[in-house]
């Protein structure tokens, strides 16, 4: 299973950023698929989630109603909308797999995932 991410760069505070994570190699039927991030100095974090089968989304309280996670099921894509942008929202990325179809006291933690992606930088400044 490989996973690429895509769509970070350079915004400013308020702006807008979709990106997107593309999964290969595994047909999705009933894994969970996350995005977290990593600030520099600070440990990975949730940012959000869905269960591919049922579809249920899943948000940090940090980006709810900023954020949204969407999906294409033909593309085995999920993307992450981003509007209004804080400078705190900046840091690297990462989309991530899960195998399982995840609940809710699991599917915040980064150990639940089996597969990751590369990462994309998001910064978020004026």
């Amino acid at each position: 299973v490989q996973l690429q991410a895509f769509g970070g760069g350079l915004v400013q505070p308020g702006g807008s950023l979709r990106l997107a994570c593309a999964v290969s190699g595994r047909t999705l039927s009933r894994e969970t698929m996350g995005w977290f991030r990593q600030a520099p100095g600070k440990e990975r974090e949730f940012v959000a989630a869905i269960r591919w089968s049922g579809g249920n989304r899943f948000y940090a309280d940090a980006v709810k109603g900023r954020f949204t996670l969407s999906r294409s099921n033909a593309e085995s894509t999920i993307y992450l909308q981003m509007n209004n942008l804080k400078p705190e929202d900046t840091a690297v990325y990462y989309c991530a797999a899960s195998e399982l179809s995840l609940i809710l006291s699991e599917i915040r933690g980064p150990d639940r995932y089996n597969y990751w992606g590369q990462g994309t930088l998001v910064t978020v400044s004026s």
